[in-house]
């Protein structure tokens, strides 16, 4: 895709008259700013959702025609609106437009949106003037140069002007996020949930966002990572809103927490899981042998305890699996095990291997019974040794029933 100057569009609309080269032809924004019905192609479609901005619209669209005139490209600006103030009659007024989204939700308007947009290039942002969309063109600038698939303004590494954005979201809810995102997804980004963003009209279809709540601004952050796409950042400021703010610190917080965990099955079940059972095993079979550390044995108590956190850990590790196989997460599960039991392992053979283990739990609490009862019930089995038959067949029906419950699954 290549950046169409005015200077393209005037040839290609017989625009340059007089005796004037197209070259030489510089248009306003209201100029290059095109309207839903012209037959030009535009260059960027900048989207803003709207929910009661009628305090901010219009500086935001002044902005964005101001940018429009500096990279001399035509432009669309579709709003996604849902309010009940004068918000959609400004925002016409001034060119822009409006769109009435059929269903709820910050991830939907920009969803329904993006659908309906014209341009190569797709820029978002808010309409309540935190975002100065006069910084729009150092960051299409990198997207349209091939340096990224998608450019992000970072408030944190630019300047957060006073009373713009509350402490508790600026040095604890924005950076851990931020980190988690890139920890869970390597987006490697410094402000993931910085909202200023340009993007490839092929990047996105990329991406195949679907979240319609506040989510959807991590999820496109999750995809980027998940699919390989370039991300670069450009450092922006960041202004105090007009109106009303209609985020909700903690509950959206939560929800952007919630999304990455329950589609980062790795990271959620694998990885604790597999901590849990090697640490449980390695404290069964110290239990087990009565091998000395340090001068301290373990005993019945550290069997137990080893037992139950094998165990758990094991269930989380099939949950790892299940979870990546049953709802196609954005980052599923690539760990050996997830891997060996979702890939490798067919039901047959992991019911086999199952069957196998819980026989021979069964089998080794039964030789111990057998040897108790002989002796007259007076020679008590060891008690770790009642675990380890116990810990046996546990987990042996828990990989035989999850081999039925896989492949039920992938039917």
């Amino acid at each position: 895709m290549s950046l169409q100057s005015v200077s393209d569009g005037e040839i290609q609309s017989g625009g340059a008259h007089n005796g004037q080269s197209a070259a030489d032809v510089h248009k306003s924004g209201d100029e290059l700013l095109l309207s839903r019905h012209s037959d030009i192609t535009p260059t960027l479609s900048v989207v803003m959702p709207t929910l009661n901005e009628e305090g901010g619209i219009a500086e935001c669209i002044d902005r964005i025609k101001n940018a429009l005139e500096e990279l001399q490209v035509y432009g669309e600006i579709v709003v996604a609106d849902s309010s009940t103030d004068r918000t959609p009659e400004i925002a016409q007024e001034m060119g822009a437009i409006v769109i009435e989204p059929d269903k709820k939700g910050y991830g939907y308007a920009y969803l329904y949106a993006f659908e309906r947009t014209r341009g190569d290039y797709i820029a978002m942002g808010d309409a309540d003037t935190t975002y100065d969309f006069e910084e729009l063109p150092k960051l299409l600038e990198l997207v349209q140069s091939g340096e990224a698939d998608m450019a992000m303004g970072s408030r944190l590494e630019g300047e957060i002007l006073p009373g713009s954005m509350p402490p508790l979201h600026e040095h604890v809810g924005n950076p851990l996020l931020t980190k988690f995102l890139n920890v869970f997804y390597g987006a490697g980004v410094s402000d993931a949930h910085s909202g200023m963003r340009v993007f490839t009209r092929d990047a996105w279809e990329t991406m195949e966002c679907d979240s319609t709540g506040m989510e959807f601004a991590s999820e496109m952050i999750m995809e980027a990572g998940a699919k390989d796409l370039e991300i670069s950042e450009k450092p922006i400021t960041y202004h105090p809103r007009e109106g009303e703010a209609n985020l909700e610190s903690f509950p959206d917080g939560w929800r952007h927490v919630r999304f990455m965990l329950v589609n980062a099955p790795g990271y959620l079940f694998s990885a604790p899981g597999f901590g849990l059972s090697v640490v449980g095993l390695l404290a069964l079979l110290l239990a087990w042998t009565g091998v000395e550390l340090g001068g301290a044995t373990f005993g019945i108590h550290t069997g137990i305890g080893g037992g139950l956190l094998t165990l758990a850990g094991f269930q989380l590790m099939m949950f790892g699996a299940f979870a990546t196989v049953s709802s196609d997460p954005v980052r599923g599960s690539s760990d050996p095990f997830t891997t060996w039991f979702t890939k490798r392992l067919s039901l047959e053979r992991g019911a086999t291997i199952g069957a196998a283990v819980l026989l021979g739990g069964l089998a080794y609490g039964g030789f111990l019974a057998y040897t108790w009862v002989t002796s007259g019930f007076s020679a008590l089995p060891i008690a770790v040794a009642d675990v380890v038959a116990t810990v046996a067949v546990v987990l042996g029906l828990q990989v035989m029933f999850g081999s039925f419950l896989l492949g039920s699954l992938n039917n």
